[in-house]
């Protein structure tokens, strides 16, 4: 189970995400869309295009998580 700490941002990325996408290309959207780090421990939101499913990205101490 993911559970963030309190002091954990969470960022939304707003445009409508391809589902398909796993570790690798999540991150690659926070690195350039959003010029963020993926492993700093932040919470990464994606939505697809008809708002009926989300994805959460998190690096946790295990590695990243969904």
């Amino acid at each position: 189970m993911l559970i963030p700490e309190s002091q954990v941002r969470i960022w939304l990325y707003g445009p409508p995400t391809d589902m398909r996408k796993s570790f690798d290309g999540l991150s690659a959207l926070v690195s350039t869309k959003l010029d963020e780090d993926p492993l700093s421990g932040q919470l990464f939101v994606f939505i697809n295009r008809r708002k009926t499913q989300v994805k959460l990205l998190m690096w946790t101490r295990g590695g990243f998580a969904i």
